[in-house]
């Protein structure tokens, strides 16, 4: 007689495993199968990725992440600048055309806000600041920011704080010329824009850009809670996480702490002042002595309003600046014809009756060079800067190619039809791309992925395009509010670096941008050494 072994696989087990083998082997066959005539009978020529039963596009975006924004490239160029991305819960159409942006972001802008899924995803950090909410609550905060926003003496002091920060930068970089210390450059421009921005935000200086290049609790915390909100799009169990208080999640709790610690705590530093007579041009001292309504604006809403601008000014400038450098690095005939125009500034101009920089005694020395830096510093006045076309062409031509939010998502709230016919429904997400649109030869012809500055000059002057087309900045009622107040921080400071310093990256060094919300560089950031340019 055989005996089955005591190992527990009798003959009707094994029928059994056999059987669910065959059954396990049958759904995978049978998914695939559906799958084949999903893609190449019912949608055969369908636009954009591959789409899998139940996944859609998943799997693909996940595998691409890393690079998402260069991703959606080839899908617009093979398929026209409107292609479907479907995920698993949801469905998002991706569109590089000028005539849908504007569609979305004016003609139809009621039916594409921000949304709940954005405002519960970022509040944490945003607030109900003007970058996370809409309706009447994001119109009342519009109208109290273009009010602050459009004034001269804000612009003054700002411009005076921009020049302030710029001449530390220029003494750091001098530093580090004379050892060959390698500099992150992008690491100091977020220094720059944290610290300068604070100052014009809350009157309060931080001191990240001393020259020991100190870490802070509050902007070590301020940049962790920003990446760690962002990520949340690619985690589907954030909430959960929050629940419970782990991983990310409990990561963020603390770090949103000290931000909002550290803020209300300088804003009770600020409303411990004489404001009124302070004689203090910061935004939130004129923001704090408004009042609307017969009523001043709670701590809460200063903290949301506030914070926001901070938030929005420190990447957008901070990365813009990162790139522009990295587009001299490797396109040295623009670097020099840009030295050239900010030379001719500097030997051609009088500043209240004193001679230009050229003009000072031959001294030699760092004591000489920072006076030089100095003095070109004062001829940075608001129109002076406005001249510098070259320089205005360079920067435009960093955004076309590297705007800081390449991937801009709007939810739908009620099923619409875009201009070029496809439709989308109400729950669904349109994204606009802006970083293929630069990169699209039907927009900007067939050298649309150089680097030319060139393409913004008409007759020696700036030629501006349209803001649906060139969508950096936004359009339409959304359109970026500080956007003068950035271009204005970016031609100070970087008028001076670039007329001061040559920069190389380090080699061997892969610089390539790390996919999040805003196009940050990834580790390890911009290394670069640095050399001062002759005076003469």
């Amino acid at each position: 007689m055989v005996v089955v072994a005591s190992s527990g696989w009798g003959l009707e087990r094994i029928i059994d495993h056999v059987g669910l083998i065959t059954v396990l082997a049958g759904i995978v066959v049978g998914y695939f199968v559906w799958a084949a005539v999903d893609q190449w009978v019912l949608h055969r020529g369908r636009k954009g990725p591959v789409h899998w039963p139940i996944l859609g596009a998943t799997v693909e975006v996940l595998r691409n992440y890393d690079h998402l924004n260069d991703w959606c490239v080839p899908y617009f160029l093979r398929d026209g600048l409107t292609f479907p991305c479907g995920l698993a819960d949801v469905k998002y159409t991706f569109t590089a055309d000028p005539a849908n942006v504007e569609h979305i972001l004016k003609t139809s802008f009621d039916n594409y806000p921000k949304g709940e899924l954005f405002h519960k995803t970022f509040e944490i950090f945003f607030g109900d600041g003007i970058f996370n909410v809409d309706g009447e609550l994001w119109k009342r905060q519009r109208r109290l920011a273009s009010h602050e926003f459009s004034s001269t003496k804000l612009r003054d002091f700002s411009s005076v704080v921009y020049r302030d920060y710029s001449l530390r930068m220029a003494s750091i970089l001098s530093d580090a010329s004379a050892t060959q210390r390698v500099l992150d450059m992008q690491d100091l421009f977020l220094r720059f824009t944290m610290d300068s921005i604070f100052k014009v935000t809350f009157g309060y200086e931080i001191g990240t850009l001393k020259p020991e290049l100190p870490d802070i609790p509050f902007a070590d915390a301020f940049a962790l809670t920003n990446e760690i909100a962002s990520s949340r799009f690619m985690n589907p169990f954030w909430k959960l996480q929050r629940v419970l208080n782990v991983g990310s999640e409990a990561t963020i709790a603390k770090s949103a702490k000290v931000v909002d610690d550290f803020i209300y705590d300088v804003m009770k530093a600020r409303n411990a002042e004489n404001l009124q007579n302070s004689g203090q041009r910061d935004l939130f001292t004129r923001f704090k002595l408004l009042n609307e309504g017969g009523k001043e604006l709670t701590d809460k809403t200063l903290r949301d309003t506030l914070l926001n601008f901070l938030i929005a000014g420190r990447d957008s400038s901070g990365l813009t600046m990162s790139w522009f450098i990295y587009m001299m690095t490797l396109h040295p005939h623009i670097e020099q014809k840009l030295f050239e125009e900010l030379r001719d500034l500097d030997t051609e101009n009088v500043v209240n009756g004193d001679m230009s920089s050229k003009e000072l005694p031959q001294t030699g020395g760092d004591d000489y060079f920072h006076e030089r830096v100095e003095r070109f510093s004062e001829l940075l006045t608001f129109d002076a800067l406005l001249n510098l076309q070259y320089l205005h062409a360079c920067i435009l031509e960093t955004l076309r190619l590297y705007p800081v939010v390449p991937l801009n998502p709007k939810s739908v709230a009620a099923d619409d039809t875009l201009p070029d016919g496809t439709e989308v429904k109400k729950g669904e997400f349109v994204m606009y791309a802006a970083y293929a649109m630069g990169r699209m030869p039907s927009l900007w012809g067939p050298d649309a992925t150089e680097f030319k500055p060139e393409r913004w000059l008409v007759d020696g002057g700036v030629q501006p395009e349209s803001p649906f087309k060139f969508v950096t900045f936004q359009a339409g009622p959304r359109i970026c509010i500080g956007k003068d107040s950035a271009m204005l921080q970016l031609r100070i400071v970087l008028a001076t670096l670039c007329r001061f310093f040559t920069f190389q990256v380090v080699p061997g060094i892969d610089v390539k941008y790390r996919q999040m919300s805003t196009l940050l560089l990834a580790h390890p950031g911009l290394p670069v050494t640095v050399a001062k340019r002759s005076l003469d």
